[in-house]
């Protein structure tokens, strides 16, 4: 059934290709699935052929993304994912962006793209025009900074915690409890170099059949 379904993505590119090629800047098919770069120009018009067209049928959005790429000029890639019930096929829309130039937003075709692209600006930071109420989804509203950018620091900025005595939650500076220490393996900590009973069975030869 996968190398069936795998054999009609060639046709299904060659179909869009031919009726929407401005909006398809590439594409490539890889370990049987189909990925086309597009632009922020040209989003919502492919997005809304790949939804109607009798041929594609791709009315499900199963996801919204974004991939970090420190880099480049623009750092992050937008991936969508969409599914056609119908044909049994999916298919991956790929474009750049950067930090301060929106995305058109995909909510007035998918409903379901609200809390996807509120997801990526949360931990990405990508803006994305036109939708209806973009604050962040995953984080405190005062939170600063964007999480799966690769420079934001594994610690974070800041810790929460509540209080008991202000019987609220309150932000302090984060404050590592434990000493960075090097692993050199010959602590108790992290591991010994002296032999227990019975170790000597590991360096002895199998029996010969």
């Amino acid at each position: 059934m996968e190398g069936l379904l795998a054999g009609q993505l060639p046709d299904l590119a060659s179909h869009i290709l031919t009726k929407r090629p401005r909006a398809v800047r590439a594409h490539h098919l890889t370990l049987g699935e189909l990925t086309l770069l597009t632009d922020r120009d040209h989003l919502i018009e492919l997005l809304g052929f790949l939804r109607d067209d009798g041929r594609c049928l791709f009315s499900c959005l199963l996801d919204i993304c974004g991939v970090d790429w420190p880099a480049r000029t623009e750092r992050f890639d937008v991936v969508y994912h969409l599914l056609s019930p119908s044909q049994n096929l999916r298919v991956r829309i790929k474009l750049s962006a950067d930090g301060d130039t929106p995305v058109p937003s995909a909510c007035a075709l998918f409903p379901c793209a609200d809390w996807y692209e509120r997801e990526a600006w949360d931990m990405y930071g990508i803006l994305f025009t036109g939708h209806p109420d973009l604050r962040r989804l995953l984080t405190d509203y005062g939170f600063e900074g964007h999480p799966l950018r690769k420079d934001f620091p594994l610690t974070g900025f800041v810790e929460v915690r509540y209080d008991d005595a202000a019987k609220r939650v309150i932000y302090e500076p984060v404050e590592l409890k434990q000493e960075y220490r090097h692993f050199e393996f010959l602590s108790p900590w992290e591991g010994t170099d002296y032999h227990l009973p019975g170790d000597e069975k590991t360096t002895l030869e199998p029996p010969k059949q």
